[in-house]
């Protein structure tokens, strides 16, 4: 079969339509979440004023003064670089609030930053709306200053209240962030957490955000706070393999970096890690912030791996982004620019294989390409496990990349090559491919 177009499409017999039926995808929520790519997570808080990572419950509110704070200054930031999504923390493991709850006086009410009348969550999610951003929100589980937690039906009670204050009063939120985090409480006991309680509260005031935990429902953890997604790394897992955040053992870590080709449900990957060694802003770690460069090779090891980049950029004291860390998001954007400026296979001529395992691209023209991008459409799932890219100029076919899963985008790199042709071939597959789509970028 001849087509063109950039993207290699096929139809495929009855069979293989009943083969892919069965495979788990995603709904338009974790469609949309997937297809944002980058998103920042901004941590700030009493930490940001006390140079620590995690408080301890302790902290006293009036030490929360950002002087400058301009959650527009945030926004702005993240669009230019390319992002389209923000999760803020409304509260951290110090148990201080973003906004002025009614469920505890250990918040910005009792700050004196705008007079004790402020909400950054107000401004964050305002923000983010006026510069075309996804908001998103993290909810601390644990928390080092309620006297609640440990008792743990009236912690779950007091929790709930929270997220119900954040999930009604802030408008549409794209994703819910929880992690496992699960310490001592200031009477020294732990806290039973009631997860499903929660999942059904989102879900009900909520229903079109994504909520991101090691165990989703919807966006699980990849495991690491690297940055770097697994190698292969299904969007489908077994959920039996991880029931709860902050599970742990050997075949959880398996299972959140590489999920499960057999899995019955979709949860991909979401990839977190900071621009600089810390969460929170410290001034010692000015000179330490990531380079452009840096940044890129994250995204080869996210995006490029079928997972999204969620990166933190944290405020500083004043409330704003620190200008080393917008140079360094700025650089980055530079980059994705200039080495993903113009595929090269665009209105290329596509050659299908009689059994659909195999494509060739005809550019009609000798080109030097060293980035390929390769997509499934995961709107009917995930099914490619293995594949081979590879290139000829007039003489034998050589090896360009070869990789496992491509899922929503498997980005290779490889040494500048010249080729008129391109030939995909599917390798190993738990069903056919319905749709496969190839760029080609100079690099």
């Amino acid at each position: 079969m001849i087509t063109s177009a950039g993207a290699l499409a096929a139809m495929i017999p009855r069979t293989s339509v009943e083969a892919r039926a069965t495979r788990p995808r995603p709904t338009s929520a974790q469609l949309a979440w997937q297809r944002d790519e980058l998103a920042i997570f901004l941590h700030f808080g009493v930490n940001t004023f006390t140079d620590r990572e995690w408080g301890d419950g302790t902290e006293d509110p009036a030490i929360f003064a950002p002087a400058k704070l301009d959650a527009r200054q945030w926004a702005r930031t993240a669009r230019s670089a390319g992002f389209r999504a923000m999760i803020l923390t409304a509260k951290h493991h110090d148990g201080f609030c973003l906004w002025p709850s009614r469920t505890t006086t250990h918040s910005v009410a009792r700050s004196p930053w705008r007079g004790g009348h402020g909400d950054v969550v107000r401004e964050f999610v305002d923000a983010c709306r006026a510069e075309g951003l996804r908001p998103g929100l993290y909810l601390s589980p644990w928390d080092r200053n309620n006297p609640a937690y440990g008792d743990s039906p009236r912690y779950n009670d007091l929790y709930c209240d929270q997220l119900t204050e954040l999930l009604k009063n802030y408008g549409r939120l794209a994703e819910v962030w929880f992690d496992g985090a699960n310490g001592e409480g200031p009477n020294g006991r732990r806290q039973d957490y009631d997860w499903p309680r929660v999942w059904t509260l989102v879900r009900r005031l909520q229903p079109d955000a994504v909520m991101f935990s090691d165990a989703g429902p919807d966006v699980r953890w990849c495991g690491n706070e690297k940055g770097v997604a697994g190698d292969p790394n299904w969007s489908s897992v077994d959920p039996a393999a991880v029931t709860a955040p902050g599970a742990s053992g050997p075949g959880v870590t398996r299972a959140l970096l590489h999920g499960d080709p057999a899995g019955s449900v979709w949860r991909p990957a979401e990839a977190d890690t900071s621009i600089r060694p810390g969460w929170f802003y410290h001034p010692a770690e000015d000179g330490r912030v990531r380079t452009g460069d840096q940044l890129f090779d994250l995204y080869m090891s996210s995006v490029g791996r079928n997972s999204k980049l969620l990166l933190n950029v944290p405020p500083t004291r004043d409330g704003l982004l620190h200008d080393a860390d917008v140079a360094s998001l700025n650089g980055f954007h530079d980059l994705r620019r200039s080495l993903l400026a113009a595929d090269l296979a665009s209105g290329a001529r596509i050659t299908w294989q009689t059994d659909w395992r195999a494509a060739e691209i005809d550019l009609g023209r000798s080109a030097v390409a060293s980035i390929a991008r390769l997509e499934e459409d995961i709107t009917h799932g995930q099914v490619v496990a293995a594949f081979s890219l590879l290139g000829s100029d007039g003489g034998p076919w050589r090896v360009l990349s070869r990789g496992t899963t491509i899922g929503y985008a498997r980005i290779a790199r490889f040494e500048p090559s010249t080729v008129r042709r391109v030939r995909l071939v599917i390798d190993d597959a738990v069903a056919p491919a319905v749709k496969i789509s190839v760029r080609l970028y100079a690099g």
